[in-house]
């Protein structure tokens, strides 16, 4: 069995500020522990640290077993990958570098005698590390996970995969598999309620260690053996499950207020102490030793320095504008996705609040970006959507926009290739499609509302997953757009910025569609459009999470 021990780990940005210090935490056989925390707090690089993707910078991390990682985002636009290269990036790394020759080899294979020999080479490479076991595995997922074999599945690009069918075929190869550890970053992100369930299901099945960051409340109480809360520049352990985390949290919080009330009593004491022996010891020599010991004793207080304080809860606040539109927002005639939607009808009214509802690949997540790209007009079909092309299907019947509709998208994998490498407040202050001229000054006001102030001078691709969602609402905020189109807006946000981002939609003037399978921020909405396993899109009066 395999285990993971972090003592004393700390890491230092780029920029010299402290992300987090003295961190020290232990997975044991078979446990299951949660990393929770806002976001920024440092969960996906102390993630990655364990992993080995970065170097640990202080403290000592130690692990025993095979090492299967998951990280946040899988398939991004412009990732090439194959669902082969994505299965073999999950395995051991003996068998990864086989499999990667034998590919090598393959593609270079012709009628030369070289070529030959190289291929049988590799062929046995990755019959010598147990690649004929690794393909039975691959196709018992393939089958499990999209209903084909391994042969009609390898060379499919992941990127056309939707996101709970990436993540699913990841986590099942990686459950499934012969690592011992499993370090798994958000692995609940664009899973739908069943699948959820299915993950809660085998995870507590799994006699694997796993650590884990995840925002869904409902699958760390339903897994998670204890709680490492990153926070406040450090981390702390709660050593029972997530139910009972929140009330220890605030007892912690009462004990390191209780604890700095008692320093600040004791610092003030030993001042006053000082103060009066100094004037005394001015008049009485006798006293001056007393004086030099209490000089001491206050030197060596302030130097051991105060305990910590709670760690301040975020304060985001979100300003969606919106704007007065025509009364019909969005209008669907008989519009069929191709393989994936039935003809179906639909009128969205200005103000509508629309969760759009369905199973993993049912076509929601397309059905937002043909709306994103200004629907079915000809003239619109491949219009880029956040930086990118539109990843197209090809459709009949109408999707059109009403009277001065703007959409604002909301993409669930962030991809926005053309943010990557410009800092927060580049991409502000220097003006781009959402807000030209805005200042510095403006910039770090906006960024301050979204608890981003600190990350303005840092580039949107070194953000966690949390804060590159929190400033993607930011740019749909500063767009003037009267059409949200949120795809998945809830995955990466933290319990604080969830609770932000449905406050700010209450007050948005305009139209809201969101594909969501976060079941608390579904309560929110009005309307719910289903998009079921059966081709069908019905509107139902309430939300439904098994489409069976």
């Amino acid at each position: 069995m395999g285990y993971v021990d972090v003592a004393g780990a700390g890491f230092v940005l780029p920029d010299g500020r402290e992300l987090f210090t003295d961190v020290s935490f232990r997975v044991g056989e078979g446990a299951k522990v949660a990393l929770v925390g806002p976001n920024g707090a440092g969960k996906t690089t102390l993630m990655r640290m364990v992993a080995g993707d970065i170097p640990t910078q202080s403290g000592v991390i130690a692990r025993s077993g095979g090492l299967g990682v998951m990280r946040q985002f899988i398939g991004m636009i412009g990732d090439d990958r194959t669902l082969e290269d994505l299965a073999l990036s999950l395995v051991p790394p003996a068998l990864r570098a086989a499999g990667e020759r034998l590919s090598t080899a393959t593609a270079a294979l012709d009628e030369t005698e070289k070529t030959q020999i190289a291929y049988a080479n590799a062929l046995a490479g990755w019959g010598e590390v147990g690649g004929y076991d690794a393909e039975v595995l691959f196709d018992t997922v393939a089958v499990s996970i999209l209903g084909r074999p391994w042969e009609e599945t390898r060379h499919r690009i992941v990127r056309t995969l939707s996101g709970g069918e990436q993540k699913r075929f990841a986590l099942d190869l990686l459950l499934r598999g012969a690592d011992e550890v499993l370090l798994l970053d958000e692995p609940d992100n664009f899973l739908d309620v069943p699948a959820k369930r299915w993950l809660e299901q085998r995870l507590r099945e799994s006699n694997k260690s796993v650590l884990y960051v995840s925002h869904d409340r409902e699958l760390l109480a339903q897994t998670a053996d204890r709680v490492v809360a990153v926070e406040g520049g450090g981390a702390w352990t709660h050593p029972a499950g997530f139910a009972s985390w929140h009330e220890a949290r605030g007892h912690r919080h009462e004990r390191l207020e209780e604890n700095r009330r008692r320093w600040d009593e004791e610092h003030e004491k030993l001042k006053e102490l000082v103060l009066t022996l100094r004037n005394k010891a001015a008049f009485n020599d006798g006293l001056a030793s007393r004086y030099q010991a209490a000089q001491t004793r206050l030197r060596k207080f302030e130097e051991a320095g105060p305990p910590p304080l709670p760690p301040k809860d975020q304060a985001v606040k979100m300003n969606l504008r919106g704007g007065r539109t025509g009364k019909r927002a969005v209008i669907c005639e008989q519009l069929e996705l191709e393989n994936l939607t039935f003809p179906f009808d639909v009128e969205i009214w200005y103000g509508d609040r629309v969760a759009v509802l369905g199973a993993n690949g049912t076509g929601k997540s397309h059905f937002l970006r043909l709306l994103a790209a200004g629907g079915s007009d000809p003239d619109l079909e491949h219009k880029p959507v956040d930086g990118a092309p539109l990843a197209y299907v090809a459709h009949d019947g109408v999707a059109r926009l009403g009277a001065r509709v703007r959409p604002g998208h909301f993409s669930q994998t962030h991809d926005r290739p053309e943010l990557v490498e410009k800092t927060l407040v580049e991409i502000l202050w220097r003006g781009d499609e959402h807000r030209s001229g805005m200042d510095r000054a403006g910039a770090m006001k906006a960024l301050n509302r979204y608890e981003l102030a600190a990350q303005g001078d840092q580039r949107f691709g070194t953000l966690s997953g949390g804060q590159q969602a929190r400033f993607l609402v930011l740019l749909l905020e500063l767009s003037g757009a009267t059409l949200l189109l949120l795809d998945e807006p809830t995955d990466n946000l933290d319990l604080a910025s969830a609770e932000a981002l449905e406050e700010g939609l209450k007050a948005f003037d305009g139209t809201v569609m969101a594909v969501t399978h976060d079941r608390w921020f579904t309560r929110s909405f009005d309307r719910f459009l289903l998009f079921r396993g059966d081709n069908e899109v019905v509107e139902v009066p309430e939300p439904v999470w098994d489409v069976r």
